[in-house]
């Protein structure tokens, strides 16, 4: 039987998974066999980089840690080797870079993982990485407000320009006759 002192340090870092669990918008569950130390520190660098933590952690904890944090169906997936990232800024950096990782390994796969406290199964994780970022997005949404309002802009611009040139039509006409 464990020592109350560990079993206290267990609750704590189960605690303190669950919070970050509950403030981030997406996690990512993986099955990290298989990665060399160097692929390990260059996948740690890219989600630091992007704002996320990756961590390898125990099922136990992490199915506990889940639970208390609100999200369920993922402990069918807690088997094996498991690492988690999870980002409270980006919801598709994670899956982007452990995608593009796994997509490039023989031994490294998603198990799947949670969007906004739902469970999400590793089609989806990989579906969320094909996403654009949040920047590009953005762009895109204002490239389509913007067209509508550039025609409108372009259709005034065109009626004003037939309307000087039918008054200087008729301006010069005046000239001729007088």
């Amino acid at each position: 039987m464990p020592s109350e002192k560990i079993l206290e340090e267990k609750k704590k870092a189960v605690a303190a998974l669950a919070e970050q669990l509950k403030a981030a918008h997406t996690g990512v569950l993986a099955d990290y066999r298989g990665i060399t130390v160097a692929d390990d520190t260059q996948l740690r660098r890219e989600l630091r980089e992007s704002g996320s933590s990756y961590k390898v952690i125990k099922n136990t904890l992490l199915s506990r840690a889940l639970k208390e944090a609100g999200i369920d169906g993922l402990d069918p997936v807690l088997k094996g080797d498991t690492a988690l990232a999870v980002s409270a800024d980006d919801y598709v950096a994670p899956a982007r870079i452990l995608n593009k990782y796994a997509e490039g390994s023989k031994t490294f796969t998603l198990k799947g993982g949670f969007i906004d406290g739902k469970a999400a199964g590793p089609d989806e994780i990989k579906l969320l990485a094909t996403l654009p970022s949040k920047e590009v997005l953005l762009a895109q949404v204002l490239r389509g407000l913007n067209g509508p309002i550039t025609g409108f802009v372009t259709v005034l611009n065109g009626t004003l320009k037939g309307l000087v040139v039918a008054l200087n039509a008729i301006a010069e006409k005046e000239k001729k006759s007088a």
